[in-house]
């Protein structure tokens, strides 16, 4: 799959809808440049908002931002890269947001998993749901559920709680500012990219993210 770069446009998240966008530059190798400062609106949205999973060193000094659907076939290819950039990298902050953008089933599974948090159990949900075999549907999220120990009927309340209906309505809300194109995005500093990537691919994305706020 192509990656493309994209850097992010100054605006706040707060603007007309069309005004945060995220100007594209394609290409896998060619550096596009520095990215725009991100408006302190659009990061604390971006990496600050209470309902979003985090993974990582709390305290780091760089947030990486991951946006997701448990459908999205490039999203699974992720996981492991992801789990091991986490575990090497203890200076790092990861945010999870949940974006289902491939249907039903997909946003029955983004609350199943969002509602894990209330029990502890976000991780292990969040790995159980992306090694499900095929389509993760309603009834295979309630049986990934029930494999990793949740109590179901707890889960299903949660679901429809307050904070995982904002949660879903920030990420579209999110996508749309920035002008994400697809799953599986991701955002560190005033930089993101879109597509399937490598472990090095993230290293660098933080390691430019870093270099930028020290700059």
């Amino acid at each position: 799959m192509q990656r493309r770069r994209l850097i992010l446009a100054g605006a706040s998240i707060m603007a007309l809808p069309g005004l945060a966008r995220m100007a594209q530059a394609q290409g896998t190798g060619a550096d596009p440049g520095r990215a725009n400062p991100m408006p302190d609106e659009l990061r604390k949205a971006l990496e600050r908002d209470p309902t979003a999973p985090v993974l990582g060193n709390p305290q780091g000094d760089i947030t990486l931002t991951e946006f997701f659907d448990y459908n999205c076939p490039f999203c699974r290819e992720m996981v492991e890269p992801m789990h091991r950039l986490i575990s090497a990298d203890k200076k790092l902050r990861v945010v999870f947001r949940e974006w289902p953008v491939f249907g039903e089933d997909s946003d029955f599974a983004a609350r199943a998993s969002l509602a894990s948090l209330q029990q502890g159990k976000y991780w292990q949900m969040h790995r159980a749901l992306f090694r499900t075999p095929g389509k993760v549907t309603a009834d295979a999220a309630m049986r990934a559920a029930r494999d990793i120990g949740l109590d179901t009927a707890r889960l299903e309340r949660d679901m429809t709680a307050e904070p995982v209906e904002r949660h879903i309505s920030m990420s579209f809300m999110l996508a749309e500012h920035m002008g994400l194109m697809g799953t599986p995005s991701f955002i560190a500093g005033d930089e993101g990219a879109f597509g399937r990537y490598s472990l090095e691919d993230l290293r660098g994305l933080v390691q430019r993210a870093r270099q930028d706020m020290a700059s």
